[in-house]
């Protein structure tokens, strides 16, 4: 007598997981380090200044008082740029039963605005970017915050703004951030005045960091554990403090030595989601927002560009 078996049963029941797993990174460290401000035009501007050098001032006894070379403040502007996402469902996708979610569209909605944070992180530190005003057949585009940061280091060259570049190499022709860097750039900030408190880098430039103590033969603080501690949160410098912050978004090119509170973000039109007019069975869903990046003033803060590796 032949055996019945699974193989010729019908009307089996699927056996599915209520469970999504979507392991995509939602973390956007620059943009949960800022502070936002309220902007009212798609252009906006602001002022900066800065003091001139010491100098000499020594003047003799009854001497005739004569007029300094005034400077004028220098004005900074960026551009607004807009995000948005659009998702379409018919009405059977939210009307049958689905696993891992309960409506469609709320889950599509989810999804949509975890990505534009993402897009807006890479906007502002994942690309070099210039600001762009647009026109009815071109969109506008902020500029990134490397282009709004004049203190740096080449990685690449002998002399970066203001310091020396020392970029080290892994044996290859590939330029890689070095402990040197980091230094000669805190320098920079701090001479300038700045007070940077965030070291933003890429991951691959984390195993560097971490790396520094061994290279120069420094002990590390080991406590008596089974526990193996290869990182570095705190780097701490003659010229201040830095919280070590890895971002999987950001340019491989740049390491950025940050001072989170001179930085805002800006929003013209905050995100929001529209029905949008129903012409099927269907529902059309935007989601949009226009928003930017500032930075208080183009001698705060620094980084190290020309990164290869």
């Amino acid at each position: 007598m032949a055996v019945y078996t699974t193989y010729d049963q019908i009307g089996q029941a699927e056996s599915v997981e209520d469970i999504i797993y979507d392991i995509s990174p939602t973390d956007t460290p620059f943009l949960s380090s800022v502070k936002n401000e309220k902007v009212s035009a798609r252009k906006f501007e602001w002022i900066e200044d800065a003091l001139a050098a010491a100098a000499a001032n020594a003047e003799i006894e009854g001497f005739q008082a004569v007029d300094e070379t005034l400077t004028t403040p220098t004005v900074r502007d960026n551009q607004c740029q807009i995000l948005s996402k659009t998702i379409n469902i018919s009405g059977t996708a939210d009307a049958i039963k689905t696993y891992g979610r309960a409506k469609e569209t709320a889950y599509q909605l989810g999804k949509a605005l975890k990505e534009i944070k993402r897009d807006y992180e890479r906007a502002m530190v994942g690309v070099s970017n210039a600001k762009e005003v647009g026109s009815s057949s071109a969109a506008r585009e902020m500029a990134s915050i490397d282009t709004m940061i004049s203190t740096n280091i080449d990685a690449n060259a002998a002399t970066g703004s203001g310091g020396s570049g020392t970029g080290g190499t892994d044996g290859t022709t590939a330029t890689i951030l070095v402990e040197s860097d980091i230094l000669d750039l805190g320098q920079l900030c701090y001479e300038n005045g700045s007070e940077p408190s965030m070291l933003m880098i890429k991951p691959a430039d984390a195993t560097r960091v971490a790396a520094f103590a061994q290279a120069s033969g420094r002990n590390r603080e080991i406590q008596q554990t089974k526990t193996l501690v290869n990182a570095i949160d705190l780097l701490v410098t003659p010229f201040g403090e830095y919280r070590v912050v890895i971002n999987r978004h950001q340019s491989a090119a740049h390491a950025f030595l940050l001072d989170p509170s001179m930085f805002k973000t800006c929003t013209l039109r905050p995100f929001t989601r529209t029905l949008l007019a129903k012409n099927g069975d269907n529902d059309r869903h935007l989601i949009v927002g226009e928003v930017s990046v500032k930075h208080n003033n183009f001698g705060d803060s620094g980084m190290v560009k020309d990164l290869t590796a």
